[in-house]
Parts: C-alpha cells; sequence; structure tokens
C-alpha cells in the first residue's frame, strides 16, 4: 500500500532507545537503525549496510558511529562512513546509508520518512501532554497484527465500547450519545457526549468518582496524519460544567510497521506538580488500560486484518453507521494528503 512519507510518524518511546545500544525498527516497510551518539543525540539511519547488504543493528558502536559486523566498515548518525579497515581505508563514495531526521519531542523519537528537505519540527502534532518536564507519562507499546487505517477507525469510532468492553471501558449509553465531527485544515475531531450514564465500576474507581453516580462522560478525539490521536477523556455529575469533572488525556499513535502490521504507543499523563501521586496515577491507569487494549482491542483488530485478507477497506465495500463518521472523515483526509504527495512526485 502507499503511505504518506512527508510527515512525522512516532519511531520510539525515548526510553526504547538508550546510551550504548542499537536498536532496529521497522517502519513503513523500511528497517531503520536508532542509537544514541556520545552526546546523548538519538540518530536515525538505514539498517542495510551498503556493502554486503548485512543488517548494522548486528554491529556495535564504535563511539559516534555503527561499526557493521560483517566487514568493520563504520556509520556515523549523518549516514556516511567515516572507517574502512580494509586496505588504505579509502572510503568508497558510495560507501553511505540514508539517514532520517529524527526530533526528540514529547517523550517519543519522531522520525520523517520521505523528503529530508521538507522535515519541519514544527509540524510535529502537539502532545505536550506527554513532556517528560511537566508531566508523568505512563508509557506502553503493543505490536499489532493489524493495518494501522484499521488501528484509527478502532479510536476514532468509540462507539465500539460498549460492546467489546463492557466491564471496563464501556456502558449502556454509548450507543445512544451525541457525536459530531469537526474539520480543520487536516486535523478530524470525532466527539462523544453521553449523558446521565451509570459508568463500569473500572471507570468510576479510576476517576475516583463514588460508584453508582450519574455522569454526563465525554470522549473526544483529535486525529492528525497520518495516525496519531490524542484521546481527551472525561465525567463529571450529570448536569455540571465540564469543568468541575475528572479528566484525562490519552495519546493514541499509530505507526505502520508493513502493510499489514503496526506499532502502536499509548500513555496515561499527570502533572508533575501532583508529585509522587501523579507518577503513581500514570503507571496504575496505563496499566489499568493495557488489559483491555491487549485482550480485548488487539484480538478484534488481528481477526479483522485476518478476515480482510489482502482485500482493501473500500473493495470490501463497508457497510457504515452514524458512529463511523470521524474514522471515514480521517481515511478521506489521509486519501487525500497521499495522492497530493504522490502527484507532487510527478
Amino acid at each position: 500500500m502507499s503511505f504518506l512519507r512527508n510527515t512525522w510518524y512516532a519511531a520510539a518511546w525515548d526510553t526504547e532507545v538508550s546510551s550504548g545500544t542499537l536498536f532496529q525498527r521497522t517502519l513503513l516497510n523500511e528497517s531503520v537503525l536508532l542509537f544514541r551518539d556520545t552526546a546523548g543525540q538519538a540518530q536515525a539511519i538505514s539498517n542495510r549496510c551498503p556493502h554486503r547488504f548485512a543488517p548494522l543493528s548486528m554491529g556495535t558502536l564504535a563511539g559516534d558511529a555503527v561499526r557493521c559486523a560483517y566487514h568493520g566498515l563504520q556509520f556515523d548518525g549523518s549516514g556516511a562512513c567515516v572507517h574502512n579497515p580494509h586496505g588504505d581505508g579509502s572510503i568508497p563514495k558510495a560507501a553511505k546509508v540514508r539517514k532520517y531526521p529524527l526530533v526528540e519531542r514529547y517523550s517519543l523519537l519522531w522520525i520523517w520518512m520521505g523528503d529530508a528537505a521538507q522535515a519541519d519540527p514544527s509540524l510535529i502534532p502537539d502532545f505536550s501532554c506527554m513532556d517528560p518536564e511537566h508531566f508523568y507519562v505512563g508509557k506502553r507499546y503493543l505490536h499489532a497484527k493489524a493495518n494501522y487505517v484499521l488501528e484509527t477507525d478502532n479510536i476514532m469510532d468509540l462507539s465500539h465500547i460498549e460492546f467489546l468492553h463492557p466491564g471496563t471501558l464501556g456502558g449502556d449509553k454509548v450507543k445512544s450519545a451525541l457525536t459530531s465531527v469537526e474539520e480543520t485544515a487536516d486535523t478530524v475531531w470525532s466527539n462523544r457526549q453521553t449523558v446521565a450514564e451509570i459508568m463500569p465500576d473500572f471507570l468510576y474507581d479510576a476517576w475516583r468518582i463514588p460508584r453508582g453516580t450519574l455522569v454526563d462522560r465525554w470522549i473526544d478525539v483529535r486525529w492528525d496524519a497520518p495516525a496519531n490521536m490524542l484521546l481527551f477523556s472525561g465525567a463529571v455529575a450529570t448536569g455540571r460544567p465540564r469543568a468541575e469533572g475528572v479528566a484525562s488525556p490519552i495519546p493514541h499513535l499509530f505507526t505502520p510497521e508493513t502493510d499489514t502490521t503496526t506499532h502502536y504507543w499509548f500513555s496515561m499523563c499527570f502533572p508533575k506538580a501532583m508529585g509522587e501521586f501523579g507518577a503513581q496515577l500514570a503507571e496504575e491507569q496505563v496499566a489499568a488500560v493495557n488489559v483491555p487494549f491487549t485482550e480485548e482491542d488487539l484480538p478484534m483488530l488481528e481477526n479483522q486484518q485476518a478476515m480482510m485478507g489482502d482485500t482493501s477497506f473500500w473493495d470490501l465495500k463497508p457497510v457504515l453507521l452514524i458512529g463511523d463518521a470521524g474514522a471515514i472523515r480521517a481515511r478521506r483526509v489521509l486519501d487525500r494528503l497521499i495522492a497530493a504527495e504522490q502527484q507532487s512526485r510527478g
């Protein structure tokens, strides 16, 4: 399938790439090597040595360079070969690998898989709720054997939580919630509001609201291409303004590994002003939501992908329901951006 390339994708949690180690990850069907130089700066280069095509991830770090385990060529963070241990040591002109623009921001390493000249860090979506200087961030990663746009559908259409997550995230008012979809530039919002809802005990406990309280609950999702979503979820006693309620921002970021597999990062965030209690909440709540995400969402999406096989979403002629509006709008925006990018390349 075609991927949007001139955009920022999540590549790894900042903590996944540590000093002195090599970290390989396949992104958009390309094997990428991530590492930190001696100054701690994260780097991303192609994982394939141009000599005999060995994976550089099998090698070792040598100062600011990666030494190939096969014949000892060394490549730095710019992708240039900086050492040839053979013959007179002259470096062939073609001895270089691709460098990918990489930015460390919001607890993540963001990678640009397209034209490096267009890699503007200001285009990274706002996930300041994961700024490690101001927030405790409970982090998790999942690997999904499903296409990344199916993952977008899953978060943009949360009508499913009443049926897929009845004991944790759902509730019998979700299917009749008030919904709206907004599109601004290339950002899509899918908003859902319940009224006078009795939530599962899981949510009362997570938000520390007395069980059985009638609440108005909101679940608003912001989508930015290609699949970076921030979910704002909260509840307040029925009839009271949102400002009196309890809310949690929940980032969901998806990056295609291949056409049918996806990297998935999600988190729970609490201000550092809360002290150690905020750190405790971030870890407790991300561990709690990891259960339905892993045991309910993931099997459904992977089996959905298996049923679809290699046939595209639109070729299967899906039946559409009212809750699909946000997800379909996001798909349309993504398709438009990919088409425009391909046209610009001629």
